[in-house]
């Protein structure tokens, strides 16, 4: 079962009701204090540990005194994210992201932004448990998420439920900006370094780029992520203003 730690991962666990147990370090505090009461009344089983113990649990990660072993994530499909978004999907998509901060980061804003999901590749991929449950400040629990075999194939997917792919390469000479966000849209995301794979950046519908001004030549992929993300979400707000909300 997966592991997730710290106290931000752990709460919006337990707000989700994932949590399946819950380990705690002996007098580690009110926060914790807290954490422990909410799954008491969730009746929810509670292990008392020392910090070495947790620690080896957690494989020495930054865990601020408590774990939490979650219920299998709810395993969904390409298409029953499409379908089942609450308006035009906006997707992202990753390929072969493996570090657990970015991962998590990236979960993290597309929760905030509103995103219908995040499609992910079983292999050379980080695990949703652990550094990437506490990089995406607990939105792992909320995000949904689809596991695929191969993420050439599921962009041919999202094209025949009339979604747009929109890969984001650096070298794309085309700006992000010029992207008609409010239709149903795939943001597709490479690993950091190597960028997208062949095959899957000619699958994309259209390749796009951030400008830049200073002397970097590239954002972090969970910056890139964060932007797009957001200019998505500027445009649909805009997009559903009436014409008095306008003026």
């Amino acid at each position: 079962m997966p592991l997730v730690y710290g106290i931000h991962a752990v709460s919006e666990a337990l707000n989700a009701r994932r949590v399946s147990r819950l380990v705690h370090e002996r007098g580690a505090g009110p926060r914790i204090d807290a954490i422990v009461a909410r799954a008491h009344e969730l009746r929810i089983p509670i292990e008392t540990v020392d910090r070495r113990a947790l620690e080896r649990m957690t494989r020495g990660g930054v865990h601020q005194g408590v774990a939490a072993q979650l219920d299998p994530v709810a395993a969904y499909t390409v298409g029953e994210l499409v379908r089942d978004a609450a308006g035009p999907a906006m997707l992202v998509v990753l390929d072969g992201i493996e570090d657990p901060q970015n991962v998590g980061a990236i979960l993290r804003s597309a929760d905030a932004a509103g995103a219908t999901g995040v499609i992910r590749q079983a292999r050379h991929a980080a695990p949703l448990g652990g550094a990437t449950a506490r990089a995406s400040a607990g939105a792992v629990s909320h995000v949904r998420i689809a596991t695929v075999v191969n993420i050439s194939r599921a962009l041919e997917e999202l094209k025949a439920l009339n979604v747009w792919t929109i890969g984001f390469d650096a070298a794309a000479p085309e700006s992000y900006e010029v992207v008609d966000f409010t239709l149903p849209t795939a943001l597709i995301l490479g690993a950091e370094g190597t960028g997208m794979r062949r095959l899957v950046r000619e699958t994309c519908d259209r390749l796009v780029s951030i400008p830049m001004s200073g002397a970097v030549s590239s954002l972090n992929v969970s910056v890139t992520a964060g932007v797009a993300l957001f200019e998505a979400s500027r445009q649909r707000r805009a997009a559903s203003r009436s014409p008095s909300d306008a003026r």
